[in-house]
């Protein structure tokens, strides 16, 4: 598909991995990349959704918009996730459908896997078992998006395709302590204890538990290759393929902060999932996509972007006297 003289609407395109898609495509040439607001498209609104069709007219439409959140906000909000990211997905593509959208890219989690999935984690798994609990609601809300795809493709012929992203990371993602993911919330928690001068600081759980990271750009190089090139019903995990322990990860986020304090974790608190690493084969033999990142570099980066970024924020502050 030839991207570059297609009319193509990204939900979500304002926000963390959004922006970057967003980019990755104006980079290939798409001059008609449009960004439907929340404020004037609530897309858990039917009418909203049908207007938002009727003002855009997309021939491609790549559905990134979900709410989401660490294993913090799992927990708080489980009913708005499920509700909300069920909604959404729903009826985006339903209307998709009735406009005779060419091509609907659907976004999905690694959250949808099996608890206990066999590592590294297989497309063929994904339906062997129940998802950890902390984010069920999540995964299986997203993973009605692919339930709904497929079924369109055979009653419609529709062409919908599924992507399961990895945990990502890098410049723009949220860093709010109440819903971040894990690499934020850590580097927060290093550079705040150094600005207070902690000598300690404490993340949640053993420590154990292993995760597998994308860096964001890789991530939207890996969409666009997909909505250029792949069109098969079978979902695909993207990923680096490595695997990495909380424990070990809070040490390189404290090293490349510059956070010399002792790292206290509090096994009071859930680790989530215990292991998550995926086969990113089928990514690779389908549409040449290859995480290009170094981990560490990429960790580097979104480190100094959050500095500078912080940095900002606390000189436009106003004085007070």
């Amino acid at each position: 598909m030839d991207l570059t003289v297609r009319r193509i609407v990204v939900t979500g395109g304002a926000g963390f991995l959004g922006r970057h898609v967003v980019g990755a495509l104006r980079r290939r040439g798409s001059a008609d990349v449009l960004v439907p607001r929340k404020a004037q498209y609530d897309l858990t609104c039917a009418s909203d959704v049908q207007r938002m069709y009727e003002d855009f007219r997309p021939h491609v439409v790549i559905h990134l918009a979900a709410v989401v959140g660490g294993i913090g906000a799992n927990r708080a909000s489980p009913g708005r996730f499920f509700y909300e990211n069920v909604m959404m997905g729903a009826m985006v593509m339903e209307q998709a459908r009735r406009t005779g959208v060419e091509k609907f890219v659907g976004l999905g989690t690694i959250c949808a896997y099996p608890k206990l999935a066999s590592v590294p984690f297989r497309e063929s798994d994904l339906w062997n078992g129940y998802p950890e609990e902390t984010n069920a609601p999540y995964g299986i809300a997203k993973k009605m998006l692919l339930v709904q795809g497929q079924a369109y493709r055979e009653q419609y012929g529709m062409n919908a395709i599924h992507l399961l992203p990895v945990n990502l990371y890098g410049p723009h993602d949220n860093f709010d302590p109440s819903s971040s993911h894990v690499i934020p919330a850590l580097i927060r928690k290093c550079v705040e204890a150094i600005e207070l001068g902690d000598s300690e600081l404490v993340c949640w759980g053993t420590g154990r538990a292993t995760r597998e990271f994308l860096y964001v750009e890789d991530c939207a190089e890996a969409v666009c290759r997909a909505t250029e090139h792949y069109d098969s019903p079978d979902p695909v995990n993207i990923g680096a393929g490595f695997e990495i322990s909380i424990r070990d990860l809070a040490q390189l986020v404290a090293e490349l902060s510059g956070f010399r304090g002792h790292i206290r974790f509090d096994p009071t608190k859930p680790d989530g999932q215990p292991r998550r690493s995926l086969d990113v084969s089928r990514a690779a033999e389908a549409f040449g996509f290859k995480a290009t990142t170094d981990f560490r570099e990429g960790l580097r980066q979104t480190i100094v972007w959050y500095k500078s970024v912080r940095s900002q924020s606390q000189a436009q502050l106003p004085v007070t006297q």
